[in-house]
């Protein structure tokens, strides 16, 4: 198998303008997407002022190179904007967050850099990866982080499981990429590969859509039981994978019925 390392700085108003259209589109998903919207504003206020600053290191491992001074500055800002327009649970951990002291903030991050898995980081962790995500995008976004010749399972910039596929026009089909859960850093991967198992039995690695949603799929593997989602951009070129995979959250919920587990879970919790 080779694979093709695509690194390209975020589009951030591309991803903000998404959930404004599917919020619109999909009324049944605006609530989460506004939440989302809001998350992303501050998340490109938080790459835009790391761009503006010296480079970050560019020595030693990658989630070493995360600066847990920048993100603890930007951690009220977060705190009170989870408050306010959470869900009532997660605004909860934002007001019990916002009580702790500084020594247990710079924990909570230093153990959610310390998980290679972020779904298993701790209480938390959904700030961390708030905070972290921008800077992790923008080491991934720099020409440094380039790779060729990678072939895996897991980003080859940031170790981490991909968070969603997504199929990009190539002559009269698609390729499939994986977008990876924390720098969202994109690889080229083979099309009939599970990305969890390594199945590759196409009898085994059934594909399942939603009426409704004819561009976002459920990519589900019968040997591990995992899935991840698919974003289809021959099908709708406007899609944007991070965020229409958040908008399809009721895909998220069938698989789950049926018994399979995703393999990272989306910065929403699905």
């Amino acid at each position: 198998m080779s694979s093709t390392l695509a690194p390209k700085k975020p589009d951030w108003n591309k991803r903000i303008e998404r959930t404004i259209s599917l919020g619109e589109r999909h009324p049944g998903t605006a609530e989460v997407l506004n939440f989302y919207r809001r998350i992303l504003e501050l998340q490109k206020q938080i790459y835009e002022c790391v761009a503006s600053l010296p480079a970050l290191s560019r020595d030693g491992p990658f989630c070493e190179r995360l600066d847990a001074d920048a993100a603890l500055q930007q951690l009220p800002a977060l705190l009170s904007l989870v408050q306010k327009n959470g869900p009532s649970k997660l605004a909860q951990e934002a007001a019990d967050f916002s009580r702790a002291s500084p020594e247990e903030c710079r924990q909570v991050l230093e153990v959610f850099l310390e998980t290679q898995d972020a779904d298993d980081a701790g209480p938390y962790a959904f700030f961390a990866r708030v905070l972290f995500q921008p800077l992790a995008e923008y080491l991934a976004a720099t020409p440094a982080a380039m790779l060729t010749g990678f072939s895996g399972m897991v980003c080859p910039v940031c170790g981490a499981k991909p968070q969603v596929a997504v199929l990009r026009p190539e002559g009269d089909g698609g390729k499939r990429f994986l977008v990876c859960s924390f720098c969202m850093t994109e690889w080229e991967f083979r099309r009939i590969l599970c990305p969890m198992c390594g199945e590759e039995d196409y009898a085994k690695l059934p594909r399942y859509n939603a009426e409704g949603i004819s561009a976002v799929r459920v990519e589900a593997c019968e040997t591990c039981h995992y899935y991840l989602k698919s974003v289809d951009l021959t099908v709708d070129g406007l899609a944007v994978p991070v965020v229409d995979e958040v908008a399809t959250a009721a895909l998220d919920v069938w698989a789950m019925e049926y018994g399979f587990r995703k393999i990272s879970r989306n910065l929403m919790g699905f």
